[in-house]
């Protein structure tokens, strides 16, 4: 049977099930949805690479030990900003830690960095809205394509990610139309549920 999740059939978004029923699998799904993503930013944008490493791990420390008490305030981006604060304290730690030595970006650069990370109406911080929510859409979606049979997967994506009326991929996957619309409906429904509260 078709199912995103390896727990028993739920209404309940990741955060939620993280926070009210928290489970092995979904604390492993959440490493693996933002552990690229963390440390893929830190390595480009902020953090000498030496320190890449040890600072997303840090940062996932950090999000694992605080989810229970995060409460979603309904206002946008709300996960998505928590995280940022917590990339942009733990890379504070990291400058007054090095405060006797310059960092390889340059002290007055990367406190600059800092400044416009931490601003929430700053390029700096639209840059990590976006590849957030383009990484956890993505990401997401790879997660998720496993627990589909291979022609649900196939219809989605012909419709959804190619564009295909549902006509043509009825005929290319020798589907009904109403199958193919069907299996379009089921995964949306499944990737929306899993991505509520994560992104926009």
């Amino acid at each position: 049977m078709d199912t995103v999740f390896t727990m028993s059939d739920t209404s309940l978004s990741l955060l939620e099930r993280l926070r009210l029923q928290p489970d092995a699998e979904s604390w492993r799904r959440l490493v693996d949805l933002y552990t690229p993503l963390i440390h893929r930013w830190l390595h480009r944008h902020a953090a000498p690479p030496a320190d890449a490493d040890d600072l997303t791990q840090e940062v996932m420390t950090v999000v694992v030990r605080e989810l229970p008490q995060f409460r979603h305030n309904q206002q946008r981006g709300a996960f998505r900003n928590w995280l940022r604060t917590i990339t942009v304290n733990r890379l504070r730690v990291l400058w007054r830690s090095r405060q006797a030595r310059p960092l390889a970006t340059g002290d007055s650069d990367f406190l600059k960095m800092l400044d416009e990370l931490e601003d929430p109406n700053s390029g700096m911080s639209r840059l990590w809205d976006q590849q957030h929510d383009q990484h956890v859409a993505r990401r997401l979606m790879e997660l998720a394509e496993p627990q589909f049979e291979p022609s649900t997967w196939r219809a989605f994506r012909r419709v959804v990610m190619d564009g295909v009326k549902a006509a043509l991929v009825a005929a290319e996957l020798n589907m009904s139309v109403n199958a193919v619309l069907l299996a379009k409906s089921r995964v949306l429904s499944r990737l929306r549920q899993e991505m509520e509260g994560l992104t926009d």
